[in-house]
């Protein structure tokens, strides 16, 4: 089943490649502000939210696109449970140690008062994401997403560089020693997701599982503001909309952004662009039924930076690389963590036994490395996404996305 489905989606994408739509010739239709695809992490309880995108573009896109984004994501959490004291007795003793001395003895629910939670993830996740991207005004446009997903094991030749195989073989070669956060330990080439909220709701994906996560509205203004477009920056503001429609989160989140471009012109037909962008999302401002709790912090922030250096050929295509960073803050409430109780197999895992909730309570950040190539007819992207701070949320995450922009 994994096979076929890794399959349909090399299929779509050689269609795509082959097929292309008329433009004018001005590669401006193209080359607007910064290459950036959608690059978000894929986090395991992100699948089901609907995360803001930044926009590093500088202007409207006269032209309406298609995007088509491909990536894949290893990620791997041992299996740990938690306890969250209730009675403030028990917290206040639990603050008072570290959090891998804390003795916190659960009896029942009448003697020692407590919310339980357990998980464990290990897949390689494959996100497919479709966007159409229209003008709807002089200074606004409008993007709508469809995204989806489907959980694999990871096998070679459709996760080549995400497979356990291959980032366990680098740890043993290169950094990181032997089975440094347990796969080994756990079999490599698995699919194990199962996770039991505090309430008690359970949550279990399985290998060639396919997920229509939700659909995306996307609303962009682009302020013309003349100081700064002399000194070549711009802005562009976003409203964004997230119906989810998977059956462990059906509802909706609302959100805003802001980003901000300055572009420098260089010698040589090349230039260097710079952004900064910063968004905050409502998670389930509605929910269509009772939902699982994917964390009980309602608001999500984020911020990115980028760098990008383009160079053009005589023809007027283009090549860019740049680098990326994301951070996003916690998706459960800090302060729990003053006092949580995790319990995992800490003696037979090297390192990272307790992440499957300890990485809840922190900001998770990202390095992207990115290289595209435009022309007139196209924009193709490809990257590569590493947390470096271990967070294994996701451990590696690969790319590609081709853009096409359509006849008037």
């Amino acid at each position: 089943m994994i096979s076929e489905k890794t399959r349909n989606f090399s299929f779509l994408f050689i269609l795509i490649s082959i097929f292309s739509f008329g433009q004018k010739k001005d590669i401006i239709t193209i080359k607007n502000g910064i290459d950036r695809p959608n690059i978000l992490p894929i986090h395991h309880f992100g699948l089901f939210s609907a995360r803001i995108n930044q926009n590093f573009k500088n202007r409207v896109q006269e032209k309406s696109t298609f995007s088509f984004s491909l990536s894949s994501a290893n990620t791997f959490h041992p299996f740990v449970e938690m306890y969250l004291p209730e009675n403030e007795s028990d917290r206040k003793l639990q603050r008072e140690q570290i959090w891998f001395n804390r003795r916190f003895n659960f009896i029942n629910q009448e003697t020692t008062p407590a919310k339980y939670s357990n998980i464990i993830i290990d897949a390689v996740f494959k996100n497919l994401r479709i966007d159409f991207n229209t003008k709807i005004g002089k200074k606004q446009e409008l993007n709508i997403t469809l995204r989806s997903y489907l959980v694999t094991k990871g096998k070679y030749p459709f996760s080549f560089f995400t497979s356990d195989e291959t980032i366990e073989w680098f740890h043993s070669n290169i950094a990181g020693g032997e089975d440094p956060f347990g796969r080994k330990y756990y079999g490599l080439n698995q699919v194990n997701i199962k996770y039991q909220d505090r309430n008690g709701k359970t949550l279990e994906l399985k290998d060639g599982q396919f997920l229509i996560g939700g659909i995306e509205f996307n609303h962009f203004y682009y302020p013309e503001i003349i100081n700064l477009k002399e000194k070549n920056i711009s802005l562009n503001f976003g409203s964004h909309l997230g119906i989810n429609t998977s059956k462990f989160n059906p509802s909706i989140d609302i959100g805003f952004s802001g980003n901000i471009i300055k572009k420098w012109m260089l010698k040589s037909n090349k230039e260097i662009r710079s952004s900064f962008g910063t968004a905050l999302l409502r998670k389930n401002i509605l929910n269509f039924k009772d939902v699982i709790d994917l964390g009980n912090n309602k608001f999500l922030g984020s911020s990115e930076a980028m760098v990008e250096y383009t160079k053009y050929t005589p023809k007027k295509n283009y090549h860019s690389v740049s680098v990326n960073y994301q951070i996003q803050t916690p998706f459960f409430k800090t302060q729990e963590a003053d006092y949580y109780q995790l319990i995992g197999k800490w003696k037979e895992i090297h390192s990272g036994w307790q992440n499957g909730f300890e990485k809840m309570y922190e900001y998770l950040s990202s390095w992207s490395w990115l290289y595209s190539y435009g022309t007139k007819k196209y924009a193709f992207t490809v990257y590569i996404k590493e947390d470096l701070y271990l967070n294994n949320s996701p451990d590696l995450q690969t790319g590609i996305s081709l853009k096409i922009p359509l006849s008037n």
